[in-house]
């Protein structure tokens, strides 16, 4: 059995901008509100091996673990899978950047089976994905538009001040 979620946002950036934050892994304690560090563990071309931890939840318990993600600059998609699993049998995630009306879709697909010891089963991890999904994502979303902002103000005044 898979548990499958499917969640987007329509991000209003050049698709550049968002390709290169989304995939800045060493600067997602700064872009995701729950993550605490990230170390990467290695590079090899397009992927990248990293251990994420996250701040510590309401029990305090901090949770950490590896992860490997290739991205694909030719079709602005990104393959993920955790390498150490813990309550999960396993987690694939894709990610895709889509032109649409307003600006980028970035979508975010997630397949994974949660162990029978797991502290969570499938539906309720599913649940749990899906409204923590949304809060990162209009955050994701937020930040990078701020930045998209001061990078087109900035392009702006530099422009008038050759007039």
């Amino acid at each position: 059995m898979t548990a499958h979620t499917d969640n987007s946002i329509v991000i209003d950036a050049p698709i550049e901008l968002i390709w290169e934050v989304v995939n800045d892994v060493e600067g997602w304690p700064g872009l995701f509100s729950e993550y605490a560090s990230v170390e990467v563990l290695e590079r090899r071309g397009e992927t990248v091996r990293f251990r994420l931890t996250m701040l510590p939840d309401e029990q305090g318990k901090q949770w950490s673990w590896v992860s490997e993600r290739t991205t694909d600059p030719a079709t602005h998609t990104v393959r993920a899978r955790r390498v150490e699993t813990g309550p999960f049998e396993f987690m694939d995630i894709f990610w895709e950047f889509t032109p649409a009306d307003g600006g980028v879709r970035m979508r975010w697909v997630q397949d994974f089976h949660m162990k029978p010891e797991a502290p969570a089963d499938d539906a309720a991890m599913t649940k749990h994905i899906n409204h923590n999904s949304a809060i990162q994502m209009e955050l994701i979303r937020d930040r990078i538009e701020a930045i998209a902002r001061s990078r087109t103000t900035s392009d702006n005044a530099g422009k008038g001040e050759n007039r």
